[in-house]
């Protein structure tokens, strides 16, 4: 006995397909993504939360020694810098905080702390040489060049992501183990 399919099971079938595929499109996840900076191609990004907080750290390309800029994302997802802290006061560092800010010295390394410089994208060529730039999220730092070529000019900005727009890009987060 050949049974046809019911009407109901051949209109759910292609319901189901489509909206499925529409779901994959529509942008889910906000992320800290990292990007060409021309194209928007997502190369990596670390999912995160408003208020989530991450650093960036690379070497000085004069002074060789560490400089860290630290972030919070705001709730209309902005980059907003609320601390720098660096080294060597000299060449390409600041000598003292703006107004509303303060500046620390303590430990041999110098602070600005209070910062209110908010950012809707940070604009950044990936070092080659000596930078290593790394992220680092909740504590552990993600060398960027694990993920994208030193000398890439990208874009960091806050971002929700599709599903396929999360396959296309790396999860930091998750890849590295």
């Amino acid at each position: 006995m050949n049974k046809k399919p019911s009407r109901k099971i051949r209109f759910l079938v292609p319901l189901i397909i489509i909206t499925i595929a529409i779901l994959a499109f529509i942008p889910l996840k906000q992320a800290l993504v990292f990007q060409y900076e021309h194209s928007g191609k997502v190369l990596a990004y670390i999912p995160m939360h408003e208020d989530s907080q991450f650093k960036i750290k690379y070497t000085h390309s004069i002074h060789l020694s560490d400089v860290v800029e630290s972030y919070v994302i705001t709730k209309d997802h902005q980059i907003k810098q609320y601390e720098l802290m660096y080294e060597d006061f000299a060449i390409g560092m600041p000598e003292n905080a703006a107004d509303g800010e303060q500046f620390v010295h303590k430990d041999g390394k110098y602070f600005i702390k209070n910062m209110n410089r908010v950012f809707p994208l940070i604009d950044l060529r990936l070092g080659k040489v000596r930078a290593n730039h790394t992220a680092i999220f909740k504590g552990i730092e993600y060398p960027l060049s694990r993920y994208i070529e030193p000398g890439t000019l990208i874009r960091i900005k806050i971002e929700k992501l599709s599903v396929i727009e999360q396959l296309k890009g790396v999860n930091i987060l998750e890849s590295f183990k």
